[in-house]
């Protein structure tokens, strides 16, 4: 209990800067509950947390089976030229998405999970969201070693540019902080929200890109410019594009400098707004849950 930081039931709404300053101050309990709340998904399951790890890696084996052995789809050419085999190419967009994924739909179920710290405890509600998202990191952290092992299988090995993995990473956990402060809060009192988000997700996987090549639609000409922009849009666009440009096409991210400002301004806006509304409605978690 000493970990958790007590507040003054009267206390204003903290503004932007607060939240920082909460999961900073708070970090211990919530390193300590985001391994609990990992541990406890496969809670009672004989293999427990391996299944964690099973569920991603049979999809990437069942994608690769669909398009790689049953449509033959061959190898991906990237936007540098390089000629990469499917399973690699395919990877280098899944492992982010497997991230994000798991972290907005399980994030905006957090009050939910931990409804009886919201009514039975008083303390720093704004680190519960976050909880979710470092649960999901572990899985992450897993994939990204294995998706490295699989490129020096075949071949391709780290470089300097694979350090921007860091960086995308650092880039997506900021996305995913505004919007799980968002649905989080409205999850609260709008409990449909969360199959909102599965359906969303579902279309949105596909509008990354993920499992079909851009790179070779561009240079066949067969993308119309609006459907460029409408792609481009997408905040995740960036996320994907950016593992395989670390991965695979050995670019930085300062080489896109519209599509990294387009980025941040998206998540800041995204993570004001989520962090807003999140404080407005703090007050009536409790007697809402």
């Amino acid at each position: 209990m000493s970990d958790i930081t007590i507040i003054d039931s009267e206390e204003k709404p903290f503004g932007l800067l607060d939240i920082p300053r909460a999961l900073f101050k708070n970090r211990r309990l919530l390193y300590s509950l985001g391994k609990n709340d990992f541990k406890q998904k496969f809670a009672g399951s004989y293999l427990g947390v391996i299944w964690a790890f099973v569920q991603p890696i049979i999809t990437v084996l069942v994608y690769w089976f669909v398009f790689q052995m049953a449509l033959n789809v061959g190898t991906q050419a990237t936007k540098a030229g390089i000629d990469a085999p499917y399973v690699l190419w395919l990877l280098g967009g899944l492992v982010p998405w497997f991230f994000f994924n798991d972290a907005l739909v399980n994030g905006a179920g957090a009050l939910l999970s931990y409804e009886y710290l919201v009514k039975k405890v008083v303390f720093e509600v704004s680190i519960l969201p976050v909880v979710k998202i470092f649960s999901s990191l572990f899985v992450h952290i897993f994939f990204v070693v294995f998706t490295l092992l699989m490129y020096s299988l075949y071949g391709f090995f780290p470089t300097v540019y694979t350090v921007q993995i860091v960086y995308y990473f650092l880039a997506m956990f900021f996305l995913v902080l505004g919007l799980v402060y968002f649905c989080s809060a409205i999850t609260v009192l709008f409990r449909d929200m969360t199959q909102l988000i599965s359906i969303g997700l579902s279309v949105l996987i596909w509008m990354t890109p993920i499992m079909w090549n851009l790179n070779g639609m561009l240079a066949s000409g067969h993308v119309p410019r609006a459907l460029l922009l409408l792609l481009e849009a997408n905040p995740m666009f960036y996320i994907v594009q950016g593992y395989r440009d670390a991965l695979l096409d050995h670019q930085w991210f300062w080489e896109h400098p519209g599509l990294t400002a387009y980025f941040w301004i998206v998540s800041f806006l995204c993570f004001v707004v989520g962090t807003r509304v999140f404080t407005k409605l703090t007050p009536s978690f409790a007697d809402v849950l």
